[in-house]
């Protein structure tokens, strides 16, 4: 924790509300080890290990060359609203109308928007425990009161209707959901999901779905929230599915009567997202760029089969087989108390790296470890081996 100097003015009270990557500690050891010398084997980044494929930087450098770097319009270039709502009509048999599209710098862009329109001092957001740490950081943010409710197992750590239901008390304004969820990778059922909205829609409240990891889906053809009604509002990024994080592009796709409004912010919150990033995020669409990204899915599709049964006969507990995105949830205390310390401890025995629990959330965080599979086969075939030999002699 930052100490305050005296000489200067005090920060603004919100920013105290916002915490600190934990995890961060952890990557900076394992960085300080690799110096060192040692080998380490990052099970902790949240971020696909391929990069963009040459369709989208070729297009990149040709938006370069041409000098197309200019400011675009804050809803940004039509063509790629269009691309967009083709790609959600055709993935996820939800089709939409391009003019319910909002490019944004990112999904924290989109989030930030949408926190800033919807969220009134005072008014609570609930959210899923364990669930991204941000999520809830960007209602704090906006002077909102982030309400997590504790989720386990029986409702494959998520949000269900009930769950909803019983805890919109009445400074509650709306719930802020994540199908497939960070750190856990499980997805809401598409039904259920439905019930969730319908809830939220007889309170008078507003529906966020966070939807950024949806092409990442392995349990069948996957439909979005939007399905469910044009008063949603749904996330979507170029950083997960199109392996484009760096390049800090994402969507909304709103209520058509609020389009205007998120526009208004859009402009003067960050003026547009990256003209170049635009340009370049069209060519992600076509028949060359979906080939190899459908391709890119089956490989973590791959992944996943093989690190589940590896973890749980290293004797981790897996409750809830993942159904999404590249994360695995694992139950720690067959071995701990700390999970912390225990990721610490396996860092420093086995060049291992995995996420403890407190950064997503107060729901029994000293019991779970956050384990990434967005790295290679072969790397994790070598840390399975390495946890193997460690475990029993630790």
């Amino acid at each position: 924790m930052a100490t305050q100097d005296p000489r200067l003015p005090a920060l603004a009270a919100r920013a105290a509300l916002i915490e600190p990557f934990h995890v961060m500690e952890l990557v900076k050891r394992a960085d300080d080890l690799k110096r060192a010398g040692r080998s380490i084997i990052h099970l902790s980044i949240g971020e696909p290990d391929f990069t963009a494929p040459p369709p989208v930087v070729r297009a990149l450098q040709d938006a370069a060359a041409s000098g197309a770097t200019g400011y675009t319009s804050a809803l940004v270039l039509h063509a790629l609203r269009e691309a967009i709502a083709a790609y959600s009509g055709r993935e996820f048999d939800t089709p939409i109308d391009a003019s319910r599209v909002l490019v944004t710098a990112g999904a924290s862009g989109a989030l930030l928007l949408a926190c800033a329109a919807l969220v009134n001092p005072g008014d609570a957001v609930l959210l899923s425990d364990p669930g991204y740490p941000c999520n809830r950081h960007f209602v704090s943010a906006l002077n909102g009161i982030a309400r997590p409710v504790a989720v386990d197992p029986t409702t494959r750590y998520q949000l269900d209707a009930a769950l909803v239901d019983a805890h919109w008390r009445g400074d509650v304004r709306g719930v802020l959901l994540a199908s497939p969820s960070n750190p856990t990778g499980t997805s809401i059922a598409f039904d259920e999901l439905g019930r969730v909205i319908e809830v939220a829609r007889k309170r008078g409240g507003f529906a966020i779905v966070d939807e950024i990891y949806l092409g990442l889906s392995y349990a069948g053809r996957p439909r979005s929230a939007l399905a469910h009604g044009d008063d949603v509002v749904s996330i979507g990024s170029f950083s997960k599915f199109f392996n484009m994080t760096g390049w800090r592009l994402g969507w909304l796709v709103l209520p058509p009567a609020w389009v205007p409004t998120f526009e208004k912010l859009a402009q003067n919150l960050y003026i547009c997202a990256s003209a170049l990033a635009q340009r370049a995020a069209l060519a992600c669409f076509g028949d060359e760029a979906m080939t190899i990204y459908r391709q890119r899915r089956e490989e973590f599709r791959a992944r996943r089969d093989f690190i589940v049964p590896a973890v749980r006969e290293l004797g981790f507990g897996v409750p809830v087989e993942p159904d999404g995105a590249f994360y695995v949830w694992l139950d720690c205390s067959a071995f701990t108390r700390d999970s912390d310390a225990f990721a610490i401890e396996m860092l420093e025995g086995t060049g291992v790296a995995l996420v403890p629990g407190k950064d997503f959330g107060a729901n029994q965080p000293e019991r779970h470890l956050r384990l990434s599979y967005a790295t290679s086969l072969a790397n994790l075939h070598e840390a399975v081996q390495r946890l193997r030999g460690w475990l029993p002699r630790r």
